[in-house]
C-alpha cells in the first residue's frame, strides 16, 4: 500500500503549516533540511505510522475512532485551576497523565487524514489551550513532583515529547521550550548519569525516549548523546535484580519476574531510539545492543503462546482488565500483553540482521494466524502505526513458523515452559530472589499464591483459558497446580511492589532442552506451611510430586490438581475413572493414589475487586475444579499425579491403567525422583544429600538423565546457588566419556559414573555425555 503525498504532507506537518497562521496567528515553520529535522520527522513515521492507505480496513475505521475520540474530548475539556477535564483532578497525578494521552489523541486527529477532524484549525486551537494550561498550572519547572512518580516522569513526559514534535510547526517558540524545560526538570540529567533506584531497566528506556525526543526538539546534542549513552547499562546481562539475565529472564522491581509488561516496554522503548537514531551521528552503535536483538528467540519468544503472553510474567498486571480510565476500551488480558511484545519484535526487526529479521518474521506470521481468541491484525490496543508494521509483516513472502517444541527454564526469575507438540506448560515458583507476588498502586491485592507453584497450561483450542474474566472469577485459594493453607489472608498481604519473598533458595532445576526436572521448597505466604514440590516435564505429561507438606496453621491444606475457566457455559463434561479424571476438550489427569475431589460451581466477579482503576461490572463463569486434600495440620503429606494437556479420555484411562510407564524413585522431604523407561528418562531432585534409584549426590541438585541406545546425557544444576562443588554418582556401568562441559570434572568411569560439578551461581545446567559399557 502507498502512502498519498498529500497524506504523507499532513502526517509531518508540512502541508498543515499554512493553517498554523491562522489557528495560532504565529508564523509556521519551514522544514529546515537539517539533523534534526530529520530525526523529528522519523519520529512521526514510528509514531504515526507509514505505508499504508487511510481509506481501507483497519485504518479507516482505527482513524475514524480516533477523530470521534477528539471531537469528545474537545467538547468536555474545561480548565480549571486543579484539572484539564472534569473528574479528572492534577492530584493523583495520574490526571496530569490522562490529560496529555487525551491531548495526544487530539493531535493525531489533526494530523492523521481520515479522522474527520484532519487539520480542523479549531480542534488545533484546542490543543495548543490545553498544552498551555498544563504547563501554566502543574507541568513545569516550578511544580514540585508528588505521588505516583511514574506519571511526572514517564507517563507525562513521553506523550508531552510527542505532541510537540507532532505539532512542532505550529508551536511558538515558547511553548517548544516550555516542553523542554518541563522534561528537564522532571528527568534531570542525573537520573540518566546514575543506574539505580528507578532508571534501570524498562524504566531506564522509557526515561531515555523522553530525553532524545527532548534533545531533538530542542536542538540539543548533548541531550541527544545523554539519552544514547544512557541506554548502554540497560544492555549486558546482569546476575540479581532488574534486567536481562543470560537465561533469558527478565526481572523488574527487583523482586518479579515481568518479560511481559515491564520487559514489553523495554523492547518496544529500545525498538523506537534504535530505529529514530540509525545513520545520525548519534546512532547506538554499543556492540552490547546485540544482547537485546538475542533477547527476541531467548527471552520473549518462549513465553508467547498463540499471541498470548503468559500470566506468570505479567505481573500485577493480571489484574487490569477493562480499566475505568480507558477512553478506548480495551481488555488488558495475556493476549493484550503478548500481542505488545508481538507488535515490538516487528519494531525492533528494523534494526536487525536479515536472518533475524526472516526469523522473526516467521515467528510473527505463525503468531498471527494461531490467535483466534483476539485476532492481531485488527486488536484495539494498536494505532495505524503498529498496524501498518503488523500487516507489513502478514505481507511479506517468509512463511510463517511454528513454536519449536522444548523446555525453557528461566531459572533467574523462577519460572519454566514446557512446549510439546499437543501443549505448553508455565510453572510459576517464588524465592528469596523472587517474590510470592506484586500489588500495588490498588492491583492485584489476591495475588497471594501466584508463585506457589501455579501450573498453567494450554493445549489447542484452549487460548482463552487465562483470558476470559479468569482472574476477576477464579478463586484465589486455589490457583492450579498450588500447594496451600485455606488460612485467609487479607489483601496485600505481606507487603506491596514485591516485598513477600519466602526464606527459601532451592527453587530451580535442571533441562536437556526437552525434558526437565524442576523442583520448589515451599514456604506459604503469612502461614506456617512448607512443602516440596517437583514437576518432572516429560514428552505428553508433567508428572507432579509433592512431599514434606507440614502446616500448624489449624486449617486444612490442599493441593490444586486444576481449576479449569469453562467460560459462560460450562457444559464440559467431567469422566471420572479408577485413578483418574478427564475433562472434555481439555485433558486429563492421572491420580494414583489419594482421594481426587471435585467441585463444579460457578463464580461471579468485576475486575473492580483486584484492580481499583477497573471497571465494575460484573461476569459469571462456570469452574471445575480438583483438589487433593492432606487435611488440617498435616504433617510430611505427598501427592503424586500426572498432568495430561490435550489428552484424549481413553489416552488417560490407558495411562493409569499402565503400572510400568511411571516409576516413582523417591517422594519425600529429600529427594524426589521419577523414571519413565519408555522415554530413557530418570530425574531427580535432591533437596539434601542422598540417593534415589541409580543416582546419588553429594549436597541438593536437580539430576536429570536421558539414555538414548548406547549413549546417555547427564545433566546437573544447583537450585541452592551456593557455588560450592558436588559430586554426582550414576550406578551404570559407563565405557567412556564422549564429552563434558568445563564445568564437569569426571572422576570415575567403568562400573559407575562418578563426576564433581562446578556450578556457579546461577542454576545453571551442566552436561556430559557418555557411551555405555
Amino acid at each position: 500500500m502507498n502512502m498519498t503525498p498529500t497524506r504523507r504532507a499532513f502526517l509531518y506537518a508540512a502541508a498543515l503549516a499554512a493553517t498554523s497562521a491562522h489557528a495560532t496567528g504565529t508564523p509556521a515553520r519551514a522544514a529546515d533540511a537539517d539533523p534534526y529535522d530529520a530525526l523529528r520527522l522519523r519520529w512521526l513515521d514510528i509514531s504515526l505510522g507509514a505505508g499504508y492507505d487511510p481509506a481501507t480496513e483497519p485504518y479507516a475505521g482505527r482513524l475514524a475512532e480516533t477523530g470521534t475520540l477528539a471531537r469528545g474530548f474537545r467538547a468536555t475539556m474545561a480548565p480549571t485551576p486543579t484539572s484539564l477535564w472534569p473528574g479528572h483532578p492534577f492530584d493523583p497525578p495520574a490526571g496530569i497523565t490522562q490529560s496529555y494521552g487525551r491531548l495526544w489523541t487530539m493531535t493525531k486527529a489533526y494530523v492523521q487524514q481520515g479522522t474527520g477532524s484532519t487539520a480542523d484549525p479549531g480542534l488545533l486551537a484546542d490543543v495548543l489551550r490545553g498544552l498551555d494550561h498544563l504547563s501554566a498550572t502543574v507541568y513545569n519547572p516550578s511544580t514540585t513532583r508528588y505521588g505516583n512518580w511514574w506519571e511526572w516522569q514517564i507517563g507525562s513526559p513521553r506523550l508531552l515529547t510527542d505532541i510537540t514534535a507532532a505539532l512542532y510547526d505550529h508551536l511558538t517558540d515558547d511553548r517548544i521550550a516550555a516542553a523542554c524545560a518541563a522534561v528537564d526538570h522532571f528527568i534531570p540529567d542525573a537520573m540518566l548519569t546514575d543506574y539505580s533506584g528507578t532508571s534501570t531497566g524498562a524504566n531506564r528506556v522509557d526515561l531515555c525516549r523522553s530525553v532524545a525526543l527532548r534533545g531533538v526538539l530542542g536542538r540539543a546534542p548533548a541531550k541527544i548523546a545523554l539519552a544514547r549513552d544512557a541506554l548502554s547499562p540497560v544492555f549486558p546481562y546482569v546476575t540479581k535484580g532488574d534486567g536481562l539475565h543470560a537465561d533469558g529472564s527478565f526481572v523488574q522491581h527487583t523482586w518479579v519476574a515481568y518479560s511481559g509488561t515491564y520487559g514489553q516496554v523495554l523492547l518496544d522503548g529500545l525498538g523506537r531510539l534504535f530505529a529514530l537514531l540509525a545513520g545520525s551521528e548519534w546512532e547506538v552503535t554499543d556492540p552490547n545492543r546485540q544482547i537485546v536483538l538475542d533477547s527476541v528467540e531467548r527471552a520473549y519468544a518462549p513465553l508467547i503462546h498463540d499471541g498470548l503472553v503468559m500470566d506468570g510474567v505479567n505481573g500485577r498486571a493480571i489484574s487490569r482488565g477493562y480499566l475505568k480510565s480507558d477512553d478506548r476500551q480495551v481488555m488488558r488480558s495475556d493476549h493484550y500483553h503478548g500481542q505488545g511484545i508481538i507488535a515490538a519484535i516487528a519494531l525492533l526487526a528494523g534494526g536487525a540482521s536479515a536472518a533475524e529479521r526472516e526469523r522473526w518474521y516467521g515467528r510473527i506470521k505463525g503468531w498471527i494466524q494461531r490467535d483466534t481468541v483476539a485476532p492481531i491484525l485488527t486488536a484495539r490496543q494498536f494505532d495505524v502505526a503498529d498496524l501498518a508494521r503488523l500487516h507489513a509483516v502478514a505481507a511479506s513472502p517468509v512463511p510463517a513458523a511454528s513454536d519449536p517444541v522444548g523446555h525453557h527454564l528461566f531459572a533467574a526469575m523462577d519460572r519454566a515452559v514446557h512446549r510439546r507438540p499437543r501443549f505448553v506448560a508455565h510453572i510459576a515458583m517464588a524465592s528469596d530472589r523472587i517474590a510470592h507476588y506484586e500489588c500495588g498502586n490498588g492491583e492485584n491485592p489476591r495475588g497471594w499464591h501466584t508463585g506457589a507453584g501455579m501450573l498453567s497450561w494450554w493445549a489447542d483450542g484452549l487460548g482463552d483459558q487465562y483470558t476470559d474474566w479468569y482472574w476477576p472469577t477464579v478463586d484465589w485459594y486455589r490457583l492450579p497446580g498450588t500447594t496451600v493453607s485455606t488460612r485467609r489472608l487479607p489483601d496485600r498481604a505481606g507487603g506491596e511492589w514485591g516485598e513477600p519473598k519466602p526464606a527459601v533458595r532451592w527453587v530451580g532445576g535442571t533441562t536437556d532442552g526437552d525434558y526437565a526436572a524442576i523442583g520448589q521448597h515451599l514456604k506459604g505466604l503469612g502461614s506456617t506451611l512448607e512443602a516440596r514440590k517437583s514437576w518432572f516435564c516429560a514428552a505428553d505429561a508433567v508428572i507432579c510430586l509433592g512431599a514434606g507438606i507440614t502446616c500448624t496453621d489449624g486449617v486444612p491444606v490442599e493441593t490444586v490438581v486444576d481449576n479449569r475457566n469453562l467460560g459462560e457455559n460450562g457444559t464440559q463434561a467431567l469422566t471420572r475413572g479408577p485413578r483418574w479424571a478427564h475433562l472434555t476438550g481439555h485433558g486429563g489427569w492421572v491420580v494414583p493414589y489419594g482421594a481426587l475431589r471435585t467441585l463444579r460451581e460457578e463464580r461471579t466477579g468485576a475486575w473492580a475487586d483486584i484492580n481499583t482503576t477497573s471497571t465494575t461490572e460484573r461476569r459469571t463463569r462456570h469452574w471445575q475444579t480438583l483438589w487433593l486434600d492432606h487435611g488440617t495440620d498435616p504433617t510430611d503429606a505427598t501427592y503424586v499425579y500426572l498432568l495430561m494437556p490435550g489428552a484424549r479420555r481413553a489416552e488417560v484411562a490407558a495411562r493409569a491403567a499402565d503400572r510400568t510407564w511411571l516409576s516413582v524413585l523417591a517422594n519425600d522431604a529429600g529427594r524426589q525422583a521419577v523414571h519413565i523407561p519408555s522415554l530413557g528418562l530418570t530425574a531427580a531432585n535432591f533437596w539434601r544429600p542422598g540417593t534415589a534409584g541409580p543416582l546419588t549426590a553429594s549436597a541438593g541438585a536437580g539430576v536429570l538423565l536421558r539414555r538414548r541406545g548406547r549413549t546417555a546425557t547427564l545433566c546437573v544444576s544447583e537450585p541452592p546457588r551456593t557455588g560450592e562443588p558436588l559430586e554426582i554418582v550414576w550406578d551404570h556401568p559407563v565405557r567412556r566419556i564422549l564429552w563434558a562441559d568445563e564445568s564437569v570434572e569426571i572422576l570415575a568411569t567403568g562400573r559407575r559414573l562418578r563426576v564433581r560439578v562446578t556450578p556457579g551461581m546461577v542454576c545453571a545446567t551442566h552436561r556430559c555425555e557418555a557411551a555405555l559399557a
